[in-house]
């Protein structure tokens, strides 16, 4: 039996929000092809994951059995998140752009979940994890454009989950997601819904290749 962990961070409700249509199609797809497969779901905006604090984050390297009562509780928590990565065959992240990069309850997700020692690092147990990022955002930070150099949201996560835990990340891009809300816009509103439609598209695409993938592996 495989497992997608599949995390959502869009402060937008479903309805009102690109990431998560896209996401939802890559899922739907995924569980079509695996009926009897386990669905671990994350709404960070809705239910967000404490910070990374002080005592969260000594605890990682020091002994358990010196650990105060406060800091093993803190603890307690990264190793669960921790565990649903691991037990993740693959997952799928909502990323949506938020002043140039990641919301931060995705960020906090990222310095709970990311152990090292446990799960980063060179012999990290999670390499060649498959990782398919919707990486929504309101205008266009393609190479070439404007804007390109602001674009930290694929790379980062790119650089943060490849070169700690060792996954292989691939991106779904719709972009202009505020092309019909904002008349400055307004003449990209075409282009905008093309690469929606493409976004959808290589979402349900990607999420039954890759079923098919886990599918042969098993």
């Amino acid at each position: 039996m495989v497992t997608l962990l599949h995390l959502d961070s869009s402060l937008s409700p479903a309805g009102a929000s690109t990431s998560r249509a896209v996401t939802a199609a890559f899922r739907k797809a995924w569980e079509e092809q695996h009926p009897e497969g386990t669905v671990i779901y994350r709404d960070l905006s809705a239910d967000p994951v404490p910070h990374l604090d002080g005592l969260a984050a000594s605890a990682a390297f020091t002994d358990p059995s010196t650990h105060s009562p406060e800091q093993a509780a803190a603890f307690a928590e990264r190793l669960k998140l921790a565990a649903e990565l691991e037990q993740a065959d693959t997952v799928l992240i909502g990323a949506p752009m938020y002043n140039f990069t990641i919301a931060s309850t995705l960020k906090a997700w990222l310095d709970q979940v990311i152990v090292v020692g446990r799960n980063a690092g060179p012999e990290s147990p999670l390499k060649g994890l498959p990782v398919t990022v919707v990486a929504s955002r309101g205008g266009s930070y393609a190479p070439g454009t404007p804007r390109a150099d602001l674009e930290y949201v694929q790379n980062y996560l790119e650089g943060v989950l490849t070169a700690m835990v060792g996954a292989e990340v691939d991106f779904v891009v719709p972009e202009l997601t505020l092309a019909a809300s904002n008349p400055a816009m307004a003449e990209l509103i075409p282009l905008a819904e093309i690469s929606y439609a493409k976004a959808l598209a290589d979402a349900a695409s990607k999420g039954k290749s890759l079923t098919e993938r886990l599918g042969s592996a098993a």
